[in-house]
């Protein structure tokens, strides 16, 4: 049956008595026939599905290489060691939430999503990959000194990232650069179990307090090299220095001509935040010389912005450091280090661009050689000696080794009540409209049997309208009004003007963990992460748990407004859920996030490979932040706003209390701000395989105790909350 012929037969509705003609068509096709001009016709039969093809439509084959892949269960799979992982080692992530998020006596670690899934092993090849390409290029292109770099703790200072980078990079003298005095205390006790030669680097602005800290590291045999970003910090590092009797080891941040046009290039050129001018340069330079502190000065530092695109403007901006490095030798400092800043790139959308914020055109060895051969000729030319290379490399560090999990949880079309679910009374209350719009609804079917798509939509919008209009003056009744919303949807989806774009509601907060998709509008690749053997034929956006209305996900890697999905079948946390995730995430969101709506961040698993028959092992799991532990962060205290509500609530009862009341209230304080969906308790030894189900399930579930036992432990946990 037609889907305009649904509103054939009329039925008044409960209180109404007036009969319908049935002037409408009759059951049948669409009148005209199917429409074709507004997306082309529908092949009867449609191509098979694969990976290979959703591989091909989410670009993992771009931004994904050699660490994401598709396996043959249609899971998105993580290759901890990049090209050289066996296909036995590939973790299924898919396989990692169950075991995160489990319950307990099912074998699982009861976590709740979101999920933040981190692979050290990964971080270790990042890691050695990049100390690897700047090998080759120092060897391929006769370098005579070496490379040496350096983790800005700004991108991510999870204790466990910092600690991984100083152990995975021991070997290699793989130091840390802080920006603040926190930053510089991580850094300093980190160092104390690194390598004795991992360089240590002050950034940012400083006071006092900050060059005392930097050079008590160097009191205590730590390489530190404090870099200046503004010409008056000379005198303080001087000072300072004197009186507690340490010789510093001095950097120069220049102020670079070259000039990334790009967001993250904001910082650069002459007009940059950071750095001394050419003229600072020679100020500072013979203001050390005078002091008899030339020797001292060791180290030159730039950064032409972050996402550098290309290699033509990463060996511009280098060859221009490398001539004020080589002119600073000259002037008889000891000079031994050149420090090119951040900037190696990532590919988020696996466009291998450089047309773009979201990408590169290059690969770690072609970076590595064009900063190799650009410093080499400068100094061969000027006849200094080779310095030591350092980058901080950042972002094309940490961005790989972590996962954002999250699942879906309803979606919704924004479109009117389908016409089944109104018959047999839509026909009624289109009848019961005005003469005017009456005529036009009566119009709008003519036009149909005709064909005229275009005066169809023309109609149908007139109407509608028309009918609004109506209803604002008191004329229509809701009924009717929605009659006619149904009757328009229905009208554009049958002649393809109808919006086919659904919203999938998600367990998530995009301010706390995506913040520079809100901020800069930064896209980082979001797919589903299984399913994948099977046709997405859905066209959706996603809208997060936030108030707002900017908490939403539509804008997606390759320009597309809309993301193709799988359609939800299954009832969140019970085993049928649909997980995305969000990859290319590991630096900067966890810092950047914030509290908005008091969402705090996600549970945080640990996952190395190891043998078995998962593949895997988590090594560390942390539940996310609690309701107390984000209202404590607001200076609120959730102990006596406990007790203040166990006592409003005792008073209300006539001096009695509801055990389950009180029961329900300690469970809301620790429990996560997100969403929980609870299943069916499932006993162990219930058929579960230690695999389990994707449930979510509550603490109750989670903890195999007893009614009485929970609630000790609840009392117990709010007479533990700190103030």
């Amino acid at each position: 049956m037609s889907a305009l012929a649904c509103v054939d037969a009329a039925v008044p509705p409960p209180g109404y008595s007036v009969a319908w003609d049935g002037a409408l068509p009759a059951p049948g096709t669409f009148p005209g026939g199917t429409p074709t001009t507004a997306g082309g016709a529908v092949s009867d039969r449609p191509v098979p599905w694969s990976t290979d093809l959703s591989a091909a439509l989410y670009r993992i084959d771009g931004w994904g290489v050699p660490y994401f892949c598709i396996n043959s269960a249609g899971d998105i799979a993580v290759r901890p060691y990049g090209t050289a992982t066996l296909p036995h080692q590939e973790i299924d992530l898919m396989k990692v939430v169950r075991k995160a998020s489990d319950p307990k006596f099912s074998g699982g670690l009861g976590l709740r999503l979101p999920l933040l899934v981190r692979f050290p092993d990964v971080l270790k090849h990042r890691l050695e990959s990049l100390h690897s390409a700047f090998e080759f290029a120092i060897q391929s292109n006769g370098y005579s000194s070496r490379y040496q770099g350096v983790y800005p703790v700004k991108c991510n200072q999870d204790r466990y990232i910092v600690e991984d980078i100083i152990e995975f990079g021991s070997p290699f003298g793989f130091g840390l650069e802080a920006g603040s005095k926190a930053e510089l205390l991580l850094a300093m006790n980190c160092l104390s179990k690194g390598s004795p030669e991992a360089f240590l680097i002050c950034n940012g602005y400083k006071d006092e307090e900050y060059i005392a800290l930097a050079l008590i590291a160097r009191s205590m045999d730590l390489n530190t090299v404090i870099v200046l970003e503004q010409e008056e910090e000379l005198d303080l590092v001087v000072e300072t220095s004197q009186r507690l009797g340490v010789r510093p080891v001095i950097g120069l941040r220049a102020k670079l001509r070259t000039k990334h046009s790009g967001h993250f290039g904001s910082t650069s050129g002459e007009k940059g935040k950071f750095g001394l001018t050419t003229a600072q340069i020679l100020s500072v330079a013979h203001k050390l010389q005078r002091l008899a502190m030339l020797d001292c000065l060791q180290l030159l530092h730039f950064h032409i912005g972050s996402q550098i695109p290309s290699t033509a403007l990463l060996s511009d901006g280098v060859g221009e450091a490398a001539q004020i490095y080589c002119e600073l030798a000259r002037l008889g400092a000891s000079m031994r280090v050149i420090d090119i800043g951040g900037g190696l790139g990532i590919d988020y959308d696996g466009s291998h661009s450089s047309g773009s914020d979201m990408s590169v055109s290059y690969s770690l060895d072609e970076y590595a050689g064009a900063v190799v051969r650009a410093v080499k000729f400068a100094c061969d030319r000027k006849q200094v000696r080779h310095p030591i290379i350092c980058s901080e490399s950042g972002r094309a560090l940490v961005s790989h080794h972590s996962v954002l999990i999250f699942e879906a949880i309803s979606s919704s079309t924004g479109k009117s009540q389908p016409l089944s679910s109104m018959a047999p009374n839509l026909a009624y209350f289109l009848d019961e409209l005005a003469d005017d719009a009456r005529s036009e609804y009566h119009n709008l079917m003519a036009a149909a049997f005709r064909c005229e798509y275009e005066t169809c939509a023309l109609y149908a919008d007139q109407l509608k309208r028309r009918c609004v209009d109506q209803f604002k003056e008191g004329i229509l009744g809701l009924e009717h009004l929605a009659a006619v919303d149904a009757l328009c949807d229905l009208v554009a989806k049958e002649i393809g003007a109808a919006d086919p774009v659904k919203t999938y509601h998600v367990n998530l907060s995009l301010f706390t963990s995506m913040p520079d998709f809100w901020a800069i509008g930064q896209l980082f690749p979001i797919i589903p992460i299984h399913h994948l053997d099977q046709r997405p034929d859905v066209k959706g956006i996603l809208s997060d748990l936030t108030c707002d209305s900017d908490g939403k996900v539509d804008r997606f890697i390759g320009g597309q407004s809309s993301l193709l999905l799988h359609e939800l079948c299954g009832v969140p946390g019970a085993g049928g859920g649909y997980y995305l995730g969000m990859f290319l995430g590991g630096a900067y969101q966890e810092a950047l996030g914030g509290l908005h709506n008091l969402f705090g961040g996600p549970s945080v698993v640990r996952v190395s490979h190891a043998d078995g028959p998962h593949c895997f092992a988590v090594t560390l799991a942390v539940p996310g932040p609690s309701c107390a532990d984000v209202l404590r962060a607001m200076q609120h205290e959730p102990e006596m706003m406990f007790d203040a509500l166990k006592h409003r609530a005792e008073e209300c009862a006539g001096g009695s209390g509801d055990a389950l009341m009180f029961d329900a209230l300690a469970h809301a304080f620790h429990s996560m701000p997100y969403l929980v969906y609870s299943t069916a308790a499932q006993a162990p030894g219930s058929g579960s395989d230690g695999e389990g189900t994707d449930a979510m399930t509550s603490d109750s579930e989670a903890s195999g105790g007893s009614r009485e036992e929970e609630e000790d432990e609840d009392w117990e946990f709010m007479r533990c909350l700190s103030v």
